[in-house]
């Protein structure tokens, strides 16, 4: 068997010692090459050794993992990202379209991780900033979304969406600059994390962002005029949802 190395990153001496034990019983297939408690520490074990698979806590008592990572720019490694239940680090990850595992995880939650990390490749430079942006200013509205398409993953800017429809399990994005993105994600999924910032979910097919609203006709059941020109139509039990959010721009 081929194994895979691997580097555990965590200031939690028992979250680190716990980590180190299951992988170690139930994943032989995975070689611990180092542990590390700080980013200092992690720094000085990656000039030694790249690891296959880098299992990275955010929040480390000298700094956070994203130092790590700007400090090693190059950095090859497959990266398991590993948080707290934090309802804004849930959400940061959901915006950059990174894997993560809820602490404390489960069995499932362990083996789910670390087959991805196989199989996918690492995250961008660019889903790391969004990560990072989102993390660092919790209380300020993202700027940009990452958006995981079937062969590649795009970054874009949240005021360039002028529109999201449904296409059974996947989520067609329409951009301002006419570009489609088709991404393997639901639309509650997204209307979920974009609802706090001038996205409604107008329809159960259709959700909008609200600065591209043109008009909205209040007859013919009501529909929504995008500035485009584009029809969007509003469903009878979001009507009232529609007026009220209209109204507060």
């Amino acid at each position: 068997m081929n194994k895979l190395t691997a580097i555990l990153v965590d200031d939690f001496s028992p979250a680190l010692e716990m980590l180190q034990n299951d992988l170690t019983s139930k994943h032989p297939e995975i070689e611990i090459i180092g542990t590390a408690q700080s980013v200092v520490e992690a720094s000085k074990l990656l000039r030694q050794h790249q690891p296959e698979i880098l299992f990275l806590d955010i929040m480390l008592g000298d700094g956070t993992g994203f130092d790590i990572l700007e400090i090693h720019p190059n950095l090859s490694s497959k990266i398991i990202f590993v948080t707290a239940s934090d309802e804004y680090a849930i959400k940061a990850f959901k915006f950059a379209a990174i894997d993560y595992i809820l602490k404390p995880y489960s069995t499932d939650d362990l083996n789910k991780a670390i087959t991805k990390a196989k199989f996918q490749l690492s995250p961008n430079r660019e889903q790391l900033t969004v990560l990072h942006d989102s993390i660092t200013h919790p209380n300020q509205r993202p700027k940009k979304i990452s958006l995981h398409s079937s062969d590649k993953i795009v970054v874009v800017n949240l005021d360039d969406i002028i529109h999201c429809k449904s296409d059974n399990n996947y989520t067609e994005f329409f951009m301002n600059d006419n570009q489609k993105i088709v991404v393997g994600k639901t639309l509650k999924y997204f209307a979920d994390i974009l609802k706090e910032y001038g996205f409604v979910r107008v329809h159960q097919s259709h959700l909008i962002n609200l600065q591209f609203v043109k008009e909205f006709i209040k007859s013919d059941g009501g529909y929504i005029v995008l500035q485009n020109n584009q029809t969007i139509p509003v469903s009878v039990r979001k009507r009232n949802e529609v007026i009220e959010a209209l109204q507060k721009l």
